[in-house]
């Protein structure tokens, strides 16, 4: 399965809801912090507007959640493969990407034999707290080297301007956040990642 160059990530089956129909092919319900009765209906909410627009919805962290609502794709942090059952994962057929931001989390990654490898933060972030200082361009073109034929996402502080400049060092996709969460018009935002990256 090839994913789309651009990946889009919101905390909200709202977002999802408002800007997957405008062609996004590839987003992440990333929902931090909520009681499991919320996560499971933003899960459905964001699993039936991803199929009507022919979508690929990954979940992060939530495994069980996404399971159980009968997705297809998650995505886990270091420390969420430190409680997932990856057995239960596999039985039931998830594809699974990982974050990294060191080598030993890259190794540890691989051996997982993910479906995707993301590697952030790129450049700062203003996200969330991170221990990891920005990573840099220069360390996708490494990590594209450690990865073999694994795709590879860049994430972290990306917007349109950077994005190119990620693909030529080694990126397959470019996941993007408060680029287009924070900005005036995120309809516009949207188009304007699709048309820069396809």
């Amino acid at each position: 399965m090839t994913l789309d160059r651009f990946y889009p990530i919101f905390d909200s089956a709202d977002w999802i809801e408002r800007l997957v129909p405008l062609g996004i092919k590839l987003v992440q319900l990333r929902i931090k912090n909520a009681a499991p009765e919320v996560v499971d209906a933003h899960i459905l909410r964001a699993k039936s507007v991803c199929a009507d627009h022919g979508c690929t919805l990954i979940i992060n962290d939530y495994w069980q959640a996404a399971i159980d609502a009968g997705c297809d794709y998650i995505h886990l942090g270091q420390e969420d493969l430190d409680d997932a059952d990856m057995n239960a994962i596999r039985a039931a057929g998830l594809r699974i990407g990982i974050s990294t931001h060191d080598k030993a989390e890259l190794r540890r990654a691989l051996a997982l034999e993910p479906d995707y490898v993301a590697l952030g933060p790129i450049y700062p972030t203003i996200l969330k707290k991170m221990k990891w200082h920005q990573q840099g361009v220069a360390k996708l073109t490494s990590w594209r080297e450690l990865c073999g034929d694994t795709p590879l996402i860049a994430i972290g502080g990306m917007s349109i301007d950077r994005a190119q400049g990620a693909f030529d060092a080694g990126a397959d996709v470019v996941a993007a956040v408060t680029d287009i969460t924070l900005h005036k018009c995120p309809e516009d935002r949207v188009r304007a990642w699709i048309a820069a990256t396809r």
